[in-house]
């Protein structure tokens, strides 16, 4: 079974102190190319950020944990929190021609679903009670939810 590496090709200017870290390991991590090292995994998550940042990692540039927070803090994504409003959109992010739809408060409530069967009847399920807005809706349940009353 052949051995897994990180191929890690450091920056240009870290090639020299990326190789004299690599020979200093037991054992030594060896050259893939003639740019890149071939790193253990194990060996990988020990080695000295400096030599990694400017990298290609796997063939990815190397971000380092700091630049992912740096980059989180700066980010203007926000999760979503039910209940709490969404923000504002800026005007410079709508295009000149663009129509701006109503917001909820002028949309037309939703029409209510007219039962099926009969004036005001509702189709509940025999079994468990549950309401259906169509018999075929109760239909369908009952024979995947109930399927040892038939």
């Amino acid at each position: 079974m052949p051995v897994l590496m990180i191929t890690v090709e450091p920056a240009r200017a870290m090639r020299v102190e990326f190789a004299k870290w690599a020979v200093r390991q037991t054992p030594k991590v060896r050259t893939c190319s003639p740019s890149a090292f071939a790193v253990p995994p194990g060996l990988f998550t020990h080695m000295p950020e400096a030599l990694l940042i400017g990298s290609t990692v796997d063939g990815h540039p190397y971000r380092s944990p700091e630049e992912d927070a740096a980059l989180a803090a700066a980010s203007q994504w926000r999760t979503a929190v039910p209940g709490e409003p969404l923000p504002e959109v800026p005007e410079a992010a709508y295009a000149p021609d663009a129509v701006q739809l109503p917001g909820p408060e002028h949309r037309p409530a939703p029409a209510e679903a007219a039962p099926s069967e009969g004036e005001g009847a509702a189709i509940t399920c025999d079994v468990c009670s549950r309401p259906f807005t169509t018999a075929r809706g109760r239909d369908t349940h009952r024979r995947q939810a109930h399927p040892e009353a038939d």
